[in-house]
């Protein structure tokens, strides 16, 4: 997909990124990851289609199958289901790998030393993971996961933190984001938010 974004020409005093969707093309691996974790908790075939894993972007994956027990009355261990979820992906991680998003991180790249963070819904040993493999390890120095803040998305408060690390105004941040939990936080943060296209889903 050509024009994934629109790029800001404000200039802003800290960027603040989510990571799958946003900066690697991820989105269709974690698809796969999760309809193989939920169907092995004994969730139904219907459950958590493309559209409905849209709209969980950026929340834990705990959350997600807390979420969905809610929804459809179902009894899936949330933290059992979350951690296979976890390990399932990291293994398609393996055998087909993963492309970073290019206009996103020519974006990235052309800021030099510019404050910037990640704030991302996924765990630290899968955020790293997704990183190396799509060559991108070190370039952020800061990376935030739901596991360093009391509410994940779409609760304002990763972005807050990664402002505060970075040392900079929240509102005179910018986040890139995919999803609408994490453009929700985006403007709960007092943060302008440059949306990221999603590739369609099969």
């Amino acid at each position: 997909m050509s024009n994934r974004v629109d790029l800001p020409e404000k200039k802003y005093d800290g960027y603040i990124f989510d990571l799958d969707g946003t900066l690697v093309d991820s989105m269709p691996l974690h698809f796969k990851a999760w309809r193989k974790a939920l169907l092995e908790a004994g969730a139904p075939e219907s459950v958590f289609q493309a559209d409905e894993f849209y709209s969980c972007g950026g929340k834990s994956a705990t959350d997600v199958v807390k979420f969905l027990n809610e929804r459809y009355g179902l009894i899936m261990d949330a933290e059992a289901t979350a951690a296979n979820k976890r390990a399932i992906y990291l293994e398609l991680l393996q055998t087909e790998g993963m492309q970073p998003i290019k206009e996103v991180m020519d974006f990235v790249y052309s800021l030099g030393d510019a404050p910037k963070a990640i704030a991302t819904g996924s765990a630290l040993p899968g955020a790293c993971s997704t990183l190396k493999s799509a060559g991108l390890e070190g370039v952020f120095e800061l990376i935030l996961t739901p596991d360093d803040v009391k509410h994940g998305k779409p609760a304002p408060d990763m972005f807050l933190l990664a402002a505060e690390k970075l040392g900079v105004d929240p509102t005179k941040c910018v986040v890139f984001e995919d999803a609408l939990p994490g453009m929700t936080a985006a403007a709960a943060a007092g943060m302008d938010c440059v949306v990221v296209k999603r590739p369609e889903l099969s």
